[in-house]
């Protein structure tokens, strides 16, 4: 096999020199790479093509060498963002070696080999690469901006600016691992309603289209074109409509969530549909409390981490999820750049209750703002979880009776003309 002579960098920067005998150039890079080495020159031994040649030729199997390898076919739809619990995951995984004394090239590199999603084992090869060429972590993670959010970039380079980057790590993924809790229990609080809602519409449907027409044909037979009850006419008339026009039943569904889509679309009506979303009944409460859980921790997290107020609030409004929320940010922004209190464009929203305006203002005092806006935001995990349970425990009845409703108001329809036609015969 031919000797190749090599310049790498280690995972320090420093430069190291050498000759490996090896197959071709991408094999020596590729064993470069395992070894935790940047190679920046390969050249075959006894061969000389100019520092530019070297340079691409290195380059180019640099490149062959990372680059995955692509399966064969046409790709129509690439996946190219993770779930946040694999993002959890991965930064408590990180945050882990990092805190254990592992550099960080070297943590990404064990993640990435361990990796099996291949979307963020591709980002962590590219964060990898990014670093050993000489950006800083957070400039590498922001050329990712649909894997890592503002707030996760701000958050990492507060770190290195603080030389605390495993602490913020650690911060961040209890940031996720409690905002992926609250969000996994209002997700299994509505899987209940949502299903028992799907049921009773599917046994309606089932009803309406297969059963009620039979008792049509039956009560048209033996009742001898006597009038029907009303409520036999009501269902019969809504059975006809789902036989022969449920294209339009289909058109008006399709109908009513373009609407709604145009009109989350607009600013305006996006925060019409906010503000009704806090004021709904049963939920309007539960998506306050999580939207002041979410306010509260995201800008203390941010605030703790050593990241700028103004653009800690300015992270908080674009991740707040609730554009009323979103405004009273905004507010409190422009009060904090002309030195005023955050306290007076709170309690002005609407949105947040005496309690929590206290506990800011107490901590705006004292000088304790992001922990006791840490504090807020534990308070309200406990209400969440709360209101979580008891909105359970109120829509079980409910969709339970709803269910009654539906199917009994169908058969007390059908059997009131059955009961006309046992008379009938009673009587001949």
């Amino acid at each position: 096999m031919p000797n190749f002579e090599f310049t790498a960098l280690d995972s320090r920067g420093q430069e190291s020199q050498g000759v490996m005998d090896a197959g071709s150039a991408n094999d020596v890079v590729a064993q470069l790479r395992q070894a935790g080495y940047f190679p920046t020159s390969v050249v075959e031994a006894g061969k000389s093509g100019g520092r530019a040649a070297s340079k691409a030729a290195t380059t180019k199997a640099v490149k062959a060498a990372s680059a995955p390898r692509a399966k064969k076919g046409i790709v129509l739809f690439q996946r190219k963002t993770i779930s946040s619990k694999l993002l959890m995951i991965f930064t408590r995984q990180l945050a882990t070696l990092i805190d254990a004394g592992l550099p960080l090239l070297r943590g990404l590199t064990v993640l990435s080999k361990q990796e099996k999603d291949p979307v963020l084992r591709s980002t962590i090869n590219a964060l990898a690469d990014a670093v050993q060429g000489g950006s800083t972590f957070s400039e590498s993670m922001a050329q990712h901006p649909r894997i890592f959010n503002k707030l996760y970039i701000n958050m990492v380079k507060a770190g290195e600016v603080g030389g605390v980057l495993e602490l913020v790590l650690q911060r961040l993924a209890e940031f996720q691992e409690k905002a992926q809790k609250i969000k996994n229990k209002i997700v299994s609080a509505m899987a209940y309603p949502v299903i028992v809602l799907f049921i009773a519409m599917a046994i309606m449907l089932f009803l309406l289209a297969f059963i009620v027409p039979k008792f049509e044909q039956i009560f048209n037979d033996m009742l001898n074109g006597k009038p029907l009850p009303e409520l036999t006419q009501i269902v019969i008339a809504a059975s006809n409509f789902i036989k022969n026009q449920w294209y339009l039943l289909g058109g008006a569904v399709v109908g009513i969530v373009m609407v709604a889509r145009m009109v989350a679309a607009n600013p305006a009506g996006r925060q019409f549909l906010d503000r009704v979303a806090l004021k709904i009944p049963l939920f309007g409460d539960l998506s306050r409390k999580g939207a002041i859980s979410r306010f509260s921790r995201t800008l203390g997290t941010l605030v703790t981490s050593g990241v700028p107020i103004l653009q800690a609030l300015n992270i908080t409004r674009d991740t707040a999820g609730n554009s009323v929320v979103a405004d009273a940010v905004t507010k409190v922004h422009d009060a904090v750049k002309e030195g005023e209190s955050i306290v007076h464009p709170l309690e002005a929203s609407g949105v947040f209750p005496p309690m929590v305006i206290s506990m800011v203002d107490v901590g705006e005092e004292t000088g304790q703002l992001p922990e006791m806006l840490l504090k807020v935001a534990e308070v309200y995990d406990d209400e969440v979880d709360n209101a979580v349970e008891g909105l359970t425990s109120l829509l079980e009845p409910i969709m339970i009776v709803m269910l009654a409703l539906v199917v009994g108001t169908i058969v007390i329809a059908l059997f009131m003309p059955l009961i006309s036609i046992i008379q009938g015969m009673q009587g001949g």
